[in-house]
C-alpha cells in the first residue's frame, strides 16, 4: 500500500513545480505597459511643442559635446554594431543558449535579434513627424524609433536571458552600460533624436517582453525538460 501511494506523490510534485512555475501574464503586463509608453513618447514628440524644442535642445547640447576627436571616437563606438559585428553577436548569444541546452531560448533569441531592429526601420515610414530644430542640428521625418538603440538594447537584454543565473546581475549592468553609451554616441553624432534612442530602447524591451511571455507559455505546455533523466545538483 505504501508504495501505491508514491507515484501519485511524485506526480502531485511535478503538477506543483509545473502550476508555481512563472507564467506569460507578468510579461504580457510589461509589454501592455510598454506598448503605453511608446504610445506617449510618439504622441509627445509629434504633437508637443514644448517637448519637440526639448528634445531638439537636448540633441543640440549632446552634439556640441568635446572636439573631433570626441566625435570620431563615437563614430567609431557606432560601427561597433554594424551589421557584420551584430550577427557575430547574434550568433553567439543563440550559440550560447543551444550550448547551455534552450534551444527554444535560442530561437526566441535569433527571431528578436534578426526582426526588432528591422520591425523599428518599417515603423518609421509610418510614424514620421516633424521635428523642431536648434542652431544647424536639424532632422528630418521618418527617425522614430531608432533601429540603432532597438538593436543595442535587444542585443543587451537578449544576453541578460541567456546568461547563466550567477552570472545574470553582471551581465546586465554591463549590457545596460554599453546600451546607454551607445545611446550617447548616437546623440553626440547627431544620429537620432533623444525621443528616437528612447523611442528604440521601449521598442526593444517591447520585444523581449513579448518573446519571455512566448517563451513562458511554452514552456508551461510543452517543459523542455520533461523528457530529460532527473539530474542531481
Amino acid at each position: 500500500m505504501p508504495q501505491a501511494t508514491y507515484p501519485l506523490r511524485a506526480g502531485s510534485s511535478a503538477r506543483r513545480q509545473r502550476s508555481g512555475s512563472a507564467g506569460p501574464g507578468s510579461a504580457l503586463s510589461l509589454a501592455a505597459v510598454l506598448v503605453a509608453a511608446l504610445v506617449l513618447t510618439w504622441v509627445f514628440a509629434e504633437f508637443v511643442p514644448a517637448f519637440q524644442t526639448r528634445d531638439e535642445s537636448l540633441l543640440y547640447h549632446f552634439a556640441k559635446l568635446g572636439g573631433d576627436r570626441f566625435h570620431e571616437a563615437a563614430r567609431v563606438f557606432l560601427h561597433l554594431l554594424d551589421p557584420l559585428p551584430f550577427t557575430l553577436w547574434a550568433l553567439a548569444l543563440v550559440a550560447i543558449a543551444i550550448a547551455r541546452g534552450r534551444p527554444r531560448l535560442g530561437l526566441a533569441v535569433a527571431v528578436v535579434l534578426a526582426f526588432a531592429p528591422i520591425a523599428a526601420d518599417r515603423l518609421k515610414p509610418l510614424l514620421a513627424y516633424h521635428h523642431a530644430h536648434v542652431g544647424r542640428i536639424y532632422h528630418g521625418y521618418g527617425s522614430w524609433p531608432s533601429g540603432h538603440s532597438t538593436a543595442v538594447a535587444v542585443l543587451a537584454l537578449c544576453a541578460v536571458l541567456v546568461a547563466p543565473a550567477p552570472w545574470r546581475r553582471v551581465v546586465a549592468l554591463a549590457g545596460g552600460a554599453f546600451a546607454l553609451l551607445y545611446g550617447a554616441a548616437l546623440l553626440v553624432d547627431a544620429w537620432h533624436m533623444p525621443s528616437d534612442v528612447l523611442g528604440g530602447y521601449l521598442f526593444a524591451a517591447l520585444w523581449i517582453a513579448l518573446a519571455v511571455a512566448t517563451l513562458r507559455a511554452a514552456e508551461r505546455r510543452w517543459p523542455e525538460g520533461r523528457h530529460k533523466p532527473a539530474v542531481s545538483s
